[in-house]
């Protein structure tokens, strides 16, 4: 239940703080006063979006902060599931800032507005004239129904299944369009897989064949070159091998005189060596080279594969084909796959769609079970407020497709006078009718959603005299379960309420401010006279207020 709503900054209101009981609570006020301010306000602490228009003061922060008794509301899993305190008394905060943003916290711990909002709706129901048209809808109607039928559970688990049933078939079309898509493709598929894998593809075999086809293509340049160098190295009178050892035998007679010697001789007899090395890898060279030309024309077919290659994919390396000749094959796979894979898919939905069907029929029965219980009820309490011959006619009938529901079709007529024909609720039902019909299945759902708090805002709209003292009762007979609020211009309703409120404004160095105080016995009294007989209070109208308060 509501137990303490603080409101600074916002719209009239600059400071307001004020502590609620449980049962039925009325709130009044003069037309203007301010009423709708205070229910914005409430609106906002439980997670509707914010407006900077909202600020009194521009360069200050609204801060309204609303203090929930919910120990015994079975909260405890939505606190865990969202890593929040539970605590006996929920502090619930909303700040909006000068900037704009607006922030909100759940026992001072940050909160997202979503999770602000779904809170919201577990603690307060705020009943609002414009939430009577939701009574003409099919949505809330079958939500009625469900209430009854106490569906709760084989709707949550008719939810999940659905949920799977969608995501299977979701991914059964995709595989379908894929495999569409690919029939068009994969001849053209598997010939660029085909030439790619003919190509025999490595890592660097661009750079050898490269190297290879320099080396014939140019065989008679370093086939001379090679020639020239054996020569230098062999030749008989100035080659460098004999020259080379003439620079020994003259060295090495230098080596015992002295230690630098020795080491020059030593370096000598190193560069010897690896003279001698080089003079074997030319030899090894000159007979390892000859001309080529069928070997010459095969590179350069590779090659001009390669380039080609290269052009077609708009590739710059070997690397970059091969990836394209993985993702190729890799469709290939999928493709020769598909088949399988929609089979089993189509066997998955079936699977599910059987599941689907048992929970709707069992959704279905309990629904047809509770109508004429429904029936019977609405039109009984509807003819305790006045409307004697109002009569519904509420069927249900299969729907071709899955709804978030189940595949119920819901048909709900009525009727508020004998011999006059069923209707759709939006045509037939009139603003006063509409307000005691949402009353009374607000009433019934109240027994099976064990809601903490609802709020009525002049639900009583279009009634008058008897009539408004018999919702007024059902108001209070709810509050037994629940605690009750009506916002009300009705000193009927008003007289029935274990607590009152007054809204009011005041004006304060010509500054219109927006307040709201609990009512005395005496206060009571004289606030009934005024909205029985106006301002100048007569001793009819004190009477009449004492009357009906007692």
């Amino acid at each position: 239940m509501l137990s303490n709503l603080s409101i600074s900054n916002y719209a009239l209101i600059d400071s307001l703080n004020v502590g609620f009981d449980n049962g039925f609570t009325v709130i009044t006020g003069e037309t203007g006063a301010g009423k709708s301010i205070l229910l914005g306000g409430l609106s906002l602490v439980l997670g509707k979006r914010a407006d900077l228009s909202s600020l009194r003061d521009k360069n200050e922060k609204c801060i309204i902060e609303a203090d929930f008794n919910i120990g015994q509301y079975g909260l405890m899993p939505f606190f865990e599931q969202n890593d929040l305190d539970h605590e006996e008394v929920t502090v619930v905060r909303r700040e909006i800032l000068p900037s704009g943003k607006s922030r909100a916290f759940v026992n001072d711990t940050p909160v997202r507005l979503d999770i602000l909002s779904e809170l919201g709706n577990r603690l307060i129901d705020i009943h609002s004239q414009h939430q009577t048209l939701e009574l003409t809808e099919n949505d809330f109607q079958l939500k009625l129904i469900d209430a009854l039928a106490e569906n709760a559970e084989n709707l949550s688990k008719y939810k999940a299944q659905l949920q799977s049933y969608q995501k299977e078939e979701k991914e059964l079309q995709q595989l379908i369009d894929f495999q569409n898509n690919a029939d068009k493709e994969q001849d053209y598929n598997f010939f660029l897989l085909n030439e790619l894998e003919s190509a025999n593809l490595k890592e660097g075999m661009l750079e050898a064949l490269e190297a290879q086809y320099e080396q014939l293509n140019n065989v008679e340049f370093i086939t001379e070159q090679l020639s020239k160098g054996n020569q230098l190295i062999n030749g008989e009178q100035i080659g460098l091998l004999n020259l080379m050892t003439e620079l020994k035998q003259v060295i090495s007679k230098l080596s015992g005189f002295n230690e630098k010697y020795a080491d020059l001789n030593a370096r000598i007899q190193s560069v010897a060596i690896e003279l001698d090395d080089i003079n074997g890898e030319l030899e090894l060279f000159q007979e390892g080279i000859e001309a080529n030309p069928s070997l010459l024309e095969e590179i350069n077919a590779k090659l001009q594969l390669l380039y080609n290659l290269q052009k077609k994919h708009n590739v710059q390396e070997v690397s970059e084909l091969i990836k394209i000749r993985e993702e190729l094959s890799e469709k290939a796979f999928e493709t020769a796959n598909l088949d399988d894979k929609i089979a089993a898919k189509k066997e998955a939905l079936t699977e599910l769609k059987n599941k689907l069907e048992t929970l709707i029929i069992l959704l279905r029965k309990r629904r047809t079970a509770v109508i004429p219980k429904l029936k019977k009820q609405l039109e009984e309490d509807l003819g305790q407020l006045g409307m004697p011959s109002a009569s519904f006619q509420i069927t249900l009938s299969n729907s071709e497709t899955f709804k978030i529901t189940g595949k119920d079709d819901l048909s709900f007529l009525f009727s508020a006078n004998k011999g006059s024909a069923h209707g759709l609720l939006k045509k037939v039902a009139s603003g006063g009718e509409l307000s005691r019909i949402m009353l009374v299945i607000k009433a019934l759902l109240a027994k099976y959603e064990k809601l903490p708090t609802i709020m009525f805002d002049e639900i009583d709209t279009g009634v008058s005299g008897e009539i408004s003292n018999r919702m007024a009762m059902i108001m209070r007979e709810m509050s037994r379960e629940m605690q009750v609020f009506s916002i009300t211009h009705l000193p009927q309703v008003a007289s029935q309420g274990n607590q009152h409120y007054k809204v009011y404004k005041s004006e304060e160095a010509e500054v219109t401010k927006t307040n709201m105080r609990k009512l005395s016995e005496e206060e009571r009294i004289v606030e009934l006279a005024q909205m029985l007989g106006g301002k100048e209070l007569s001793e009819s109208a004190l009477a009449h207020a004492k009357q009906l308060l007692n």
